[in-house]
């Protein structure tokens, strides 16, 4: 017995879709239409992602104590990440553990796509620990943090035609720090982005499988980056030291 699998995640996207869309016409206010927004993205890539990754609300931060801005949706280690640093119902997750960042909002624009490279800037200015990884037949060299993945969702682009002119030229905004590597506009499509010389090569795709395109391509951007680098926690713990 075969199973479509495009009708699936077809299927899956009309009902994210839905339920977007529910709350931008329920909810007047502005933060609670991003509240329900949020909520149904994070929810939809904890389903489709394979359970070694989180998906949270956070803010990120490093052994230095400095913190990134709020990041509507990270994806992060679920089995190495250490759940010390909560606080008032708010999650600081360690930078080490960050695979992707995304800004979410109703619609794609200028503006949006502005506030989102800020928001990648803001986390991957970090810095990051590594440690050696022991194993039964010794020890693993400590791996260079890989760059961290950034992108932006969203129901809508306010673009004519969707990814045209107007949205690359939006992405060139900012420092290489905060570039955005894809994202998804739900009702018109979605992208990825390779950087490769001077030029970006933008990949998008039709509406109908906009949601579909957009997890298969984070997928394999995630096994790409495989497994996050050790985190150095002695490194965390400095401020704890009894001063001499």
């Amino acid at each position: 017995m075969g199973v479509d699998l495009r009708q699936l995640l077809i299927a899956k996207q009309e009902t994210l879709g839905a339920g977007l869309e529910a709350g931008r016409k329920v909810f007047e206010h502005p933060g609670a239409k991003g509240e329900v927004s949020e909520f149904d993205w994070r929810g939809a890539l904890s389903e489709f992602l394979p359970k070694r990754y989180a998906v949270s609300k956070a803010f990120i931060l490093d052994s230095r104590g400095e913190v990134s801005d709020q990041i509507d949706l990270v994806i992060h280690d679920a089995h190495y990440c250490p759940l010390l640093f909560e606080q008032a119902d708010q999650r600081f997750i360690p930078a080490e553990s960050v695979y992707a960042v995304f800004e979410i909002k109703q619609e794609l624009s200028a503006d949006t796509v502005s506030y989102a490279i800020g928001k990648a800037a803001s986390v991957r200015r970090l810095h990051r620990t590594s440690l050696p990884i022991v194993h039964a037949g010794g020890e693993y060299t400590a791996r260079e943090p890989f760059e961290i993945l950034a992108g932006i969702l969203a129901l809508r682009s306010s673009w004519s035609p969707p990814f045209g002119e107007s949205f690359e030229a939006s992405l060139e905004g900012g420092d290489d720090r905060g570039r955005l590597d894809f994202g998804c506009a739900l009702q018109d499509g979605a992208f990825d982005i390779r950087y490769e010389g001077d030029d970006p090569t933008i990949t998008t795709s039709d509406p109908e499988a906009s949601l579909m395109f957009f997890v298969l391509y984070l997928f394999g951007r995630l096994q790409q980056l495989g497994t996050v680098p050790a985190i150095d926690l002695a490194e965390y713990a400095r401020d704890l030291e009894a001063e001499e």
